[in-house]
């Protein structure tokens, strides 16, 4: 079976950002648990019982509305687990831009095993795809100001690694990956810790060199001490746009800034006009609507 393993093209601010696929190892499980849940303890009982064995059939997988493509390995994936007899030619690739009609796929094998990877192969598709259409929405609208949009930890269970692969297919950048990769310090870690400079000189005494520490501020007070601590990032939370102008300007280059706080394609440029380097938005991937497509029986 033919699986998409070239290297994915978006655009990106200033350059072509070259996306490359997940590995194999990594989709399998995730796609054959998937595959499990839905097959149940017998089986599809209705095509089982519907459509003989030696049936043989081509579908053509198209999209119905505008979006970026992302997921397709998945969804090749969860045909070829299936059944390694069905056949995948595909037409698009991840990262691609698409019009309703595209045709992104065309399956051709055994029609049962089609039909029973059918729903689980829309779901990741519709779902990721989903995902990089609304990163694509932001990334399109701030790019000519050189800021970025990044994902948070805001994800599905268990389908953190395939949302964050879809953020980079739509343009977008990613944040941490999990608790372990750098140090967030919030409004809550600042109350536990007894103050600001507290939790963020016990970061840095207890973390390895290599860690980057970011710190969430809410006032130009505190963005006042957090730049007196000489952290990595600022995350600067639910300020209006004037009061962004007036953060980034107090810090000067001397930290990475992020906006945050309920931004969406018409409210990120106002924020991207203030200088910031990366707006993070979790709804991208914790609330995003699923990309339409079709799986049509070729007549």
């Amino acid at each position: 079976m033919s699986i998409a393993h070239s290297l994915q093209t978006t655009s990106g601010n200033h350059h072509e950002v070259r996306v490359p696929p997940l590995p194999k190892v990594m989709l399998e499980p995730v796609v054959r648990m998937a595959l499990l849940e839905d097959l149940g303890r017998a089986g599809d009982l209705t095509s089982g019982s519907i459509i003989p064995p030696q049936t043989q059939t081509t579908m053509n997988l198209v999209a119905r509305q505008t979006g970026v493509l992302a997921g397709l390995d998945l969804a090749c994936l969860a045909f070829d687990l299936l059944d390694e007899n069905i056949k995948v030619s595909i037409h698009r690739n991840d990262g691609d831009r698409l019009s309703p009609g595209d045709l992104v796929a065309s399956i051709s094998g055994p029609a049962g095993a089609i039909l029973s990877a059918e729903r689980t192969a829309l779901n990741f598709l519709g779902h990721l795809s989903g995902v990089a259409t609304a990163t694509a929405s932001i990334a399109d609208a701030i790019r000519e100001y050189g800021t970025k949009v990044t994902c948070t930890r805001k994800t599905l269970p268990g389908l953190r690694a395939l949302q964050k692969y879809a953020v980079r297919v739509g343009g977008g950048s990613n944040h941490r990956f999990g608790l372990d990769d750098a140090v967030l310090i919030k409004d809550n870690h600042i109350a536990v810790a007894g103050s600001l400079r507290e939790a963020v000189l016990r970061a840095r005494a207890n973390v390895g060199h290599m860690v980057q520490i970011e710190l969430e501020v809410d006032t130009l007070e505190q963005l006042a001490e957090a730049l007196e601590l000489g952290v990595n990032v600022i995350l600067l939370d639910n300020m209006n746009p004037e009061m962004l102008k007036k953060a980034v300007a107090m810090v000067d280059g001397r930290a990475v800034t992020e906006a945050s706080g309920r931004i969406n394609a018409q409210t990120a440029p106002a924020i991207a006009q203030t200088g910031v380097n990366l707006i993070a938005v979790g709804w991208i991937t914790h609330s995003v609507s699923v990309f339409d497509f079709g799986l049509d029986a070729v007549e």
